[in-house]
């Protein structure tokens, strides 16, 4: 069931934190998904900070390793698709 979305927000970590808000309680051990790739780890950081324990992205940003070494850190599980469904 989806509990909260964060979509349509110029700053990743804004739309984390709104779905985090929205979710309350519930993100407890939630999966995140994400249309578009994190380009920096403050993202999934914001997530981690609310609970969420797994992550589903398409990838493909030039930092995917620093942001795979943070997640690693944070103990999060995260699975990239290599599709984006993200566009301008």
């Amino acid at each position: 069931a989806t509990v909260g979305i964060g979509g349509g927000l110029p700053s990743r970590v804004d739309a984390v934190k709104l779905a985090a808000t929205k979710a309350g309680d519930k993100a407890q051990g939630a999966v995140m998904a994400s249309d578009a790739f994190f380009p920096f780890p403050d993202g999934p950081e914001a997530a981690a900070a609310a609970g969420v324990t797994a992550i589903v992205q398409p990838g493909g940003s030039v930092r995917d390793d620093l942001v795979i070494e943070t997640v690693d850190q944070l103990g999060l599980a995260m699975i990239f698709t290599g599709v984006r469904h993200f566009r301008h």
